[in-house]
């Protein structure tokens, strides 16, 4: 990782994260249905059914896929509303 991409401690215990965009990964399952991901994907990150269903197909098949991307802020608060529907979501930064 980049001097960039590290995690700075702020005063008072903040952390500060750098700028840029993150991406919001879902990673493939053998518990959910199709239709419970996409209804998730639809309410959580807003997607169109569409591109819900895309990203559920692509995520079985590739074993992950990039639903989403933004701010870190934005995007913790998406992983945090999909892992509490018990889907497993991680943060990556993009290069």
């Amino acid at each position: 990782m980049t001097n960039k991409q590290t995690r700075k401690k702020r005063q008072g215990g903040q952390e500060n994260f750098p700028e840029g965009k993150y991406l919001l990964i879902l990673h493939n399952d053998d518990i959910h249905s199709f239709e419970y991901v996409i209804n998730a994907l639809m309410e959580v990150c807003a997607h169109h059914f569409e591109q819900a269903v895309q990203c559920a197909l692509i995520t079985h098949h590739k074993g992950s896929c990039d639903v989403r991307k933004g701010t870190y802020k934005d995007i913790e608060k998406m992983k945090e509303a999909m892992v509490l529907k018990d889907l497993s979501v991680t943060i990556n930064s993009q290069p």
